[in-house]
């Protein structure tokens, strides 16, 4: 028999840090503590609140029977509501990049009674979306869903350098067993490429001056770059209120990770790939978090509607309610596109209008 192990003491009446917050990080065990910081706007260290789920499901219209594919399967949340509506005989099959919290979903799913006859999880980047149907023996699906972006699971564990709001290593590689961390980026690059990088990926109004700090010298943590940032900033304009400074450390995070990640690329794959995985009146929903994917996603499905692709696209981005921005601050810069796939396509004409659409 083992005896009782106490958990790690830490300073102050709440944990702080991340790996310290062990009510949040087992919430089955702590409903109470959970629902107070849910309660209080916050999502709980180490999870993630699905954004605009009845939105989602409103453009998606599962139905039961249908096969759905969730390209970024994150911690489930979507996939579970759609799931719901698909029974009996719905089939679902789960994507993500992350080889870290992919099997814990899994795990979830098939703690809740889930089978692998309803639901699959598949480790990959959605850029390969017709394989992982092909794989599965499918040619289409009825229902596509992409949340882009990072999850709050990513953001909020320190390990993975993704947010400058605790100490770790500047990594950001959503699987980080390939490619190149952002710290070696970084090093890689000259400092007009950074410079370029962080207009383009971020629309950063500092990205001359934020460039030309980086370039000087290594950048291990992402504490380091938040005070390189901010003091690069501050050189520059000794009036800059403390509210575009964290902004402008966020944009640098953000614009960093997209190409850690070749997130664009990725993203631009999908779109030109979407119309050969969805049936004939097949439905796809994108969820993007900043104006970079967006763009993108407008333009795509626009062209997609003009060639005969779609037959209805959305005229107007959704957004959050006011109602789960105040409940869920992650969901304020959420912005939903959606398509639906005709019904019949001159497929030669559906090619030539497609191919450079970007």
């Amino acid at each position: 028999m083992t005896g009782h192990t106490r958990r790690p003491r830490y300073a102050g009446s709440n944990p702080r840090r991340f790996h310290e917050k062990y009510k949040e990080l087992n919430p089955e065990q702590y409903p109470g503590d959970v629902e107070k910081v849910l309660a209080s706007g916050k999502t709980p260290a180490g999870t993630h609140r699905p954004i605009m789920v009845e939105e989602v499901l409103h453009c998606l219209r599962p139905s039961a029977g249908e096969i759905a594919v969730d390209c970024t399967l994150g911690g489930g949340g979507h996939a579970r509501a759609i799931l719901e509506r698909m029974q009996p005989g719905g089939r679902l099959i789960g994507l993500d990049v992350d080889p870290i919290e992919l099997p814990r979903t899994e795990e979830r799913f098939r703690a809740a009674g889930i089978g692998p006859e309803t639901f699959v999880a598949r480790h990959g980047n959605f850029a390969g979306l017709p394989q992982v149907l092909a794989g599965e023996g499918l040619s289409t699906a009825d229902v596509i869903l992409a949340d882009l972006g990072v999850s709050s699971m990513q953001l909020d564990n320190p390990d993975r350098g993704f947010s400058h709001r605790g100490p770790g290593p500047l990594d950001m590689r959503m699987n980080p067993t390939r490619g190149e961390s952002a710290s070696r980026l970084l090093v890689r690059l000259s400092e007009e490429e950074l410079a370029r990088l962080l207009t383009e990926n971020a629309d950063e109004p500092h990205a001359q001056v934020i460039a030309r700090v980086l370039h000087r010298q290594p950048v291990d943590t992402t504490q380091a770059l938040d005070r390189l940032v901010r003091a690069a900033i501050t050189a520059a304009c000794p009036n800059v209120a403390k509210p575009e400074l964290k902004l402008s450390v966020r944009r640098t995070l953000q614009a960093i990770r997209i190409a850690v990640n070749d997130e664009f690329s990725a993203l631009d794959w999908l779109l030109r790939t979407l119309p050969e995985c969805l049936g004939a009146g097949g439905r796809v929903a994108v969820l993007t978090f900043h104006s970079g994917e967006d763009r993108r996603v407008k333009k795509a499905f626009q062209a997609g509607y003009r060639a005969g692709v779609y037959s209805s696209v959305a005229d107007t981005v959704i957004r959050a309610s006011m109602e789960e921005t105040r409940a869920n601050r992650r969901a304020s810069s959420a912005k939903l596109r959606w398509a639906v796939r005709a019904e019949m396509v001159d497929d030669s004409h559906e090619s030539r209008s497609l191919t450079h659409v970007r």
